[in-house]
């Protein structure tokens, strides 16, 4: 995946998240969406920013698809999506956490 629209159409897949429902997270119309996706246009830093946390993902890895590797911004994606998360996933979040310290 090469471009921010790939990135963004594979993460929605990954999630199940429709071009509604990213669009009403990301706090746009539809069509704004439409256009991000055909590449026709680019979201400013906020849209791309409420894009990212509607799609678990940073706004760097949509933009240059860089993975994301340091604490710091794990716990910020972790953060900043806490509050939209179920019980279930808050709990998988910390079932990780305490796998990953085992290593």
């Amino acid at each position: 995946m090469n471009t921010m629209s790939e990135r963004i159409t594979q993460l929605m897949k990954t999630y199940n998240i429709s071009q509604k429902q990213l669009a009403k997270n990301a706090g746009v119309t539809e069509a704004a969406i439409s256009r991000y996706l055909s590449g026709e246009r680019e979201p400013k830093a906020e849209i791309l920013a409420n894009i990212a946390t509607a799609l678990h993902t940073t706004s760097d890895y949509l933009l240059t698809g860089k993975e994301q590797s340091s604490f710091d911004e794990i716990y910020t994606l972790v953060a900043r999506g806490l509050s939209d998360m179920t019980e279930e996933e808050k709990l998988e979040i910390m079932r990780l956490v305490v796998n990953a310290t085992k290593r």
